[in-house]
């Protein structure tokens, strides 16, 4: 399932949107939880079950959502599930999910719900680059089409009841995945990252909570939702993401103008291995990725578009490589069929070819 969505990019990873070249997609996502039904922690699987009847009915009813797929526990293996929380679709929780979990996936990836995760519902808009009204524009949309035909666990006081107190009230979660190398390499991050911290905000890894950093790219998020209007929370996230990203265009300068000879080689020298290299682990990809993003950047780099880049960190993950190959791979063989993705993905854009996959299962 999904070799078909391994060789092409999802519509975040476009490049496009105000930001795009340090800001890489934005994300929001609504917790929703039906009337008078235990939360999925606490429900057994014949309730999740029935949970998963009632969404698929509602959604099958839903004029935004009517060109997406919904697949059920059963439908997705092992790999399926890495490759979805690889694609930014699903949490690495619901990875480990066991029976009476569901997924909607929309055609363009723009917009997917995951149910019987913590809560009934996760309903999550992506977009590419600095757009976090335009997800939230999405999300709610979603949210009031499958509210026509579904009763959500609403209090007058306290808002939309979740698993977790945290997502109490708009059940509202925004973020913004960001590049940061610069300020990684000056080695001010850690500054940078305790001022969002200390003003409300989450900072976390490449895949969300409990996860790592990953070429330099890091998610910005609210951490709490109880007593913040929805505008409050959107609003709030550009601010601090538009300050950050001042950081670390300001970073960019100083290395431009106190470094320039060495970080001009550090991005050709990444650009290069890209180019020829036959053997390229998955950190190793990313961090190679992130320097040729940064120099694209910078204007040191102008021979490859950032939309392809952006493919390439997603196309470069195991289970995508497995996808793309059709077969089930070990580290090592999969280095080497990474290296080749890269290179002829990257020969394909410098000789006027489109982005997308080549005619080789592993090229």
């Amino acid at each position: 399932m999904f070799e078909e969505l391994s060789s092409k990019p999802a519509a975040w990873l476009s490049g496009a949107g105000p930001q795009a070249g340090i800001v890489l997609s934005s994300r929001v996502r609504l917790a929703r939880n039906l009337l008078r039904c235990k939360f999925p922690p606490a429900a057994d699987v014949e309730l999740r079950r029935k949970v998963v009847g009632e969404v698929r009915s509602a959604i099958e009813r839903s004029i935004l959502l009517k060109s997406g797929k919904f697949f059920q526990n059963g439908d997705l293996g092992g790999m399926d599930r890495d490759f979805l929380v690889e694609r930014h679709v699903i949490s690495p929780e619901f990875m480990k999910a066991g029976e009476g979990h569901g997924l909607y996936l929309g055609e363009d990836e723009s917009l997917s719900v995951m149910v019987n995760e913590e809560d009934h519902l996760r309903i999550q808009a992506l977009t590419s680059g600095l757009e976090v009204g335009r997800a939230h524009e999405l999300a709610t949309q979603a949210d009031a089409e499958l509210s026509a035909n579904l009763v959500f666990d609403y209090d007058e006081e306290f808002g939309y009841l979740t698993a977790c107190p945290t997502n109490v009230g708009t059940g509202l979660r925004a973020s913004v995945l960001i590049h940061l190398p610069a300020l990684v390499l000056t080695r001010e991050i850690d500054s940078v990252i305790n001022r969002v911290t200390k003003v409300g905000w989450a900072v976390r890894g490449f895949y969300g909570e409990g996860t790592d950093v990953l070429g330099n790219l890091l998610q910005l998020s609210n951490q709490t939702t109880l007593g913040r209007s929805e505008q409050e929370v959107l609003e709030g996230l550009e601010k601090v993401t538009r300050q950050v990203i001042e950081y670390e265009e300001s970073a960019r300068y100083v290395l431009l103008r106190d470094a320039k000879e060495q970080i001009e080689d550090k991005i050709w020298r990444a650009y290069g291995i890209l180019r020829f290299a036959r053997v390229l682990t998955s950190g190793e990809v990313m961090n190679l990725l992130s320097a040729v993003r940064l120099g694209l950047g910078m204007g040191v780099l102008k021979e490859i578009p950032l939309g392809l880049v952006n493919e390439l960190l997603l196309l470069c993950q195991p289970a995508h490589l497995q996808k793309f190959a059709g077969r089930e791979m070990e580290p090592g063989e999969r280095d080497a069929v990474r290296a080749e993705l890269a290179r002829a993905r990257i020969e394909k854009a410098l000789s006027g070819g489109a982005n997308g996959p080549g005619n080789s299962k592993t090229a």
